[in-house]
């Protein structure tokens, strides 16, 4: 029993620390800082809210799985029984593990199209951040190493 609790807090905290991970434009890598970005000047058309999908890693799975497998192989004292349990329950905690994954690293996020002094046109998505955009907002488009980010640009 002891064991389970073991396995069921590792899930806990594997998929806490999945959660943790951000794409807000308020969020600034470590490899990014103190790096030379391409600055855009640009024009906000239109901004929509969307949803980011969830990511699938493996790492839930894995984890759901294994926890599974150990509880459901726990729960029979017969050994053929708690094999075939375990089998089950392995592949039922694969399956849950892998769905609060997905489900726990979803985020709203913000589609904004953005039309560039030059004439170009930019779509970019990003998480929803502190800034308030609007079509019409004066913005810059912030490139550091393939990334860009979008944020109102200085008076």
């Amino acid at each position: 029993m002891q064991m389970n609790l073991k396995s069921v807090g590792s899930v806990a905290l594997v998929l806490a620390l999945v959660a943790c991970a951000s794409s807000s434009p308020d969020v600034i890598q470590r490899g990014d800082a103190q790096r030379m970005a391409q600055v855009q000047d640009g024009v906000v058309l239109s901004v929509r809210t969307v949803v980011v999908d969830g990511s699938q890693s493996g790492i839930g799975a894995a984890v759901g799985g294994v926890v599974g497998a150990i509880g459901g192989s726990a729960g029979s004292g017969v050994q053929r029984e708690a094999q075939v349990l375990g089998v089950l329950a392995g592949v039922a905690g694969a399956a849950a593990g892998n769905a609060i994954e997905r489900f726990s690293t979803k985020e709203e996020a913000v589609e904004i199209l953005v039309q560039l002094k030059g004439g170009d046109r930019r779509a970019i998505v990003q998480a929803k951040g502190s800034e308030q955009l609007a079509a019409g907002d004066p913005v810059i488009l912030v490139t550091t190493g393939g990334k860009v980010r979008v944020t109102k640009a200085p008076k």
